[in-house]
């Protein structure tokens, strides 16, 4: 399944490890990251070379092509939240992960239509993430 990741940039790269992991987790169970940009250290750097719209446009389109949005939410982000609107608005499934005891926007945690998740510890993110993309995987092969 294509998923696009997405995690802070510009808001923070706090837990740049955490999505890391989270992208190689993805790819280690038989999914592809589309936008594995977003774990690249070097990401300030190589985007500082690029146009707002040369950014925008290149996210958009991996997002289209999509068949999901995963999503860490802890850091507030606007580019963030966009994304996952935009997908939202595409009735693409959106899965939120935040770590427990964070302070997570109210346009998030209000929002019905995204599975929002709690974590404490990396470890768990594992199950999380598979329960997620197994539902979708279910969905889809009962929906052909």
């Amino acid at each position: 399944m294509k998923v696009f990741f997405s995690g802070s940039i510009r808001g923070g790269r706090e837990l740049l490890s955490v999505y890391q992991y989270l992208c190689t987790f993805i790819v280690s169970e038989g999914h592809e990251v589309l936008s594995e940009h977003v774990v690249d250290p070097q990401l300030e750097d190589i985007e500082s070379s690029m146009t707002e719209q040369e950014i925008f446009t290149r996210d958009m389109d991996l997002l289209g092509h999509s068949a999901c949005l995963i999503a860490e939410v802890t850091i507030p982000s606007i580019g963030v939240g966009y994304e996952v609107c935009s997908a939202v608005q595409r009735n693409m499934p959106v899965l939120c992960l935040y770590r427990s005891g964070s302070h997570v926007s109210s346009m998030i945690l209000g929002n019905r239509n995204v599975v929002l998740q709690g974590y404490s510890i990396r470890e768990e993110l594992d199950s999380i993430v598979l329960g997620f993309l197994a539902s979708l995987q279910v969905k889809y092969r009962d929906n052909s």
